[in-house]
């Protein structure tokens, strides 16, 4: 992947340079009529703090105001916060802004069922395209004017997705870690991803006409499915409903689409340069909650959708297997095992075995290689890089326990516990001030931390006193980062 996001950034291939991307143009005939209709949703749920700045930058979005309509889909309980949104949208609509405040009588399916009931209403059959943003997002007002033709020009493409631009990054260091390896994802992950699949689908469109396609195995790496798809995209309507729409069976709605819509030979794009700002949980216990739902719903999704594509006749036997081992059990299932049982259970465990000998390439090595690449892709906190591989190691443990409720359909594994959102508050001075809680210290206890961090304590000393290694310096400061999580005090 590191490789690939060389060669984009030596060569400068740019999606607009592999495909076809033409600037919106007003028809004096037709006037605005040129523009396609797009829909833009909303979903939120009881989100006083940013509620304004999600629907007032959608509603700057510079597209013409006939050509597009604002969707909240509110599933608020808060009669306030009910109210509140509907004042809002009163506003926008009062400056000629065609927006429509949904909302169901009922939770079911959460944030995927809002997205599907919001699709059933009549005025939605207008639209070619749907951006979706969830509440915390804010897209700059040339967004659609970046994205959309993407879609108008490239038959081909299903989705464009941008990449997030975090406006709390600098908040704690829990946020800026967080960061560290969103920008990862982003850059090595979905950059790569997409321009693989943008140029192993050229070359085989090339081959094909000189009687010479590519290799079925090396077509394989043509298959790209963005992990995060879920807002600051948009969606063709057209390859939305081939794959069958939103489905509510699993808290990972946006991965489930994206694969369906993929297996049905649609593409998609990700466009590193359009960035929409959106905000990083800052609340250690927020956090947690969102990376319970980011890995139990793959995990769970994974268990839901092989037999799928086993049985899925559109695509060859090599990509079934590059989805099945590679993108779900390699990516959402064997890495945060991995992680967690190594480097917390069995590598503190083998100091009490002198018999077994861990090789020095699986515990420096190969992890200072995967480190440095992760850490580049964030050049202002490389110092901080040691810092973020102790707390990686910490959230493997809640995203094993995830992963493990996933695959095997423990009682949380459609939990969906809405991710606390500040709206950047203090800075903004948009919104009233956000009053700390008052939390003691019992309240901030995190048991399992405490229990693991204490068990790699135990091991530290014992090597300490009677190892002949120097293992013992890093479990003492990951029993360390245990334990300070453990306590509560990490994040805001």
């Amino acid at each position: 992947m590191n490789i690939v996001v060389i060669y984009v950034k030596l060569f400068k291939r740019k999606p607009e340079k592999i495909y076809k991307w033409e600037a919106m143009q007003e028809d004096i005939e037709v006037g605005n009529q040129n523009y396609p209709m797009v829909l833009v949703q909303i979903p939120m749920y009881n989100e006083r703090e940013v509620f304004q700045l999600s629907i007032g930058a959608a509603c700057r979005l510079t597209w013409p105001l006939d050509r597009v309509i604002i969707q909240v889909l509110d599933d608020s309980t808060d009669p306030t916060i009910m109210e509140m949104v509907s004042v809002e949208c009163a506003k926008w609509a009062s400056k000629g802004i065609n927006i429509k405040c949904e909302r169901r009588d009922n939770r079911n399916g959460y944030k995927a069922g809002a997205l599907k009931q919001g699709m059933r209403h009549s005025y939605v059959k207008q639209c070619n395209y749907i951006a979706i943003f969830d509440a915390d997002f804010q897209p700059e007002p040339d967004y659609l004017h970046r994205t959309v033709p993407f879609l108008i020009h490239n038959p081909e493409l299903a989705l464009v997705q941008a990449r997030w631009k975090f406006v709390n990054a600098n908040k704690c260091l829990m946020t800026r870690m967080q960061e560290m390896s969103l920008n990862y994802h982003f850059m090595a992950e979905q950059e790569s991803g997409s321009t693989r699949h943008a140029f192993f689908g050229f070359n085989a469109a090339l081959t094909s006409r000189a009687s010479a396609p590519l290799p079925s195995f090396i077509d394989s790496a043509s298959l790209f499915f963005p992990r995060r798809v879920g807002t600051a995209g948009v969606w063709r309507l057209a390859g939305m409903e081939e794959a069958g729409g939103w489905k509510d069976r699993t808290t990972v709605e946006d991965m489930d689409l994206a694969v369906r819509v993929g297996l049905h030979g649609w593409k998609f794009v990700f466009v590193n340069d359009i960035e929409v700002k959106s905000e990083l949980p800052s609340q250690f216990k927020a956090f947690r909650f969102q990376q319970h739902r980011w890995s139990c719903g793959p995990a769970n999704l994974f268990r839901k959708m092989t037999m799928e594509i086993i049985h899925n006749k559109r695509v060859m036997i090599w990509k079934k297997l590059y989805v099945i081992y590679s993108f779900f059990f390699l990516r959402k299932i064997l890495v945060h095992f991995f992680t967690f049982f190594f480097y917390c259970i069995i590598l503190p465990t083998s100091v009490f075995f002198y018999e077994v000998n861990i090789p020095t390439w699986s515990t420096i090595y190969v992890p200072f290689m995967i480190t440095f690449f992760t850490a580049i892709a964030t050049p202002r906190s490389f110092y901080l890089v040691f810092f973020w591989v102790l707390f990686e190691n910490v959230m493997a443990m809640h995203r094993t326990k995830g992963t493990f409720i996933g695959l095997l359909e423990g009682g949380r594994v459609n939990e969906w516990v809405v991710t606390e959102k500040l709206g950047d508050a203090l800075q903004t001075k948009l919104l009233s001030q956000v009053k700390k809680p008052r939390n003691g210290i019992l309240q901030r206890l995190n048991l399992k931390e405490m229990m693991v961090g204490i068990y790699i304590l135990c091991c530290a000393c014992y090597d300490f006193a009677f190892g002949s290694s120097l293992l013992y310096i890093y479990l003492f400061m990951q029993a360390l980062a245990f334990i300070i999580c453990g306590v509560g005090f990490v994040g805001t």
